[in-house]
């Protein structure tokens, strides 16, 4: 659950993901990433779709296979963006994400749910 959003009129309210949603944070600025030798490739640079890595923030009732603190790998132009105290998240449905990897995976598996 993510601790608190605004009102309308100004006060803190306390924010619950419903049903089967995914709240997710990407980081950096958006559409950028870096080159396993650390160059910084810009969002302009990208070629055909790209899938993105995000971390999950908060999860709906109704989410099975991801928690907080895992990383989702989803298309990111199937998501919607909300702002919550200044910060940029995005919005998924869990059908929406491609792969989860996350420490609490059993050994001996590659860590994704493909």
């Amino acid at each position: 659950m993510l601790s608190e959003g605004v009102g309308r009129s100004g006060e803190n309210l306390p924010i619950k993901m419903l049903n089967d949603r995914v709240l997710v944070d990407m980081g950096g600025p958006e559409g950028e990433r870096r080159s396993t030798g650390g160059i910084l490739i810009p969002a302009t640079a990208q070629i055909g779709k790209r899938l993105v890595w995000a971390e999950v923030v908060a999860v709906g009732p109704n989410v099975r296979s991801m928690e907080p603190g895992d990383q989702v790998l989803f298309n990111p132009e199937d998501r919607y963006e909300v702002e919550v105290r200044g910060n940029d998240y995005v919005i998924l449905r869990e059908r929406d994400v491609h792969a989860v990897a996350a420490e609490r995976l059993a050994e001996g598996s590659t860590g994704l749910y493909l």
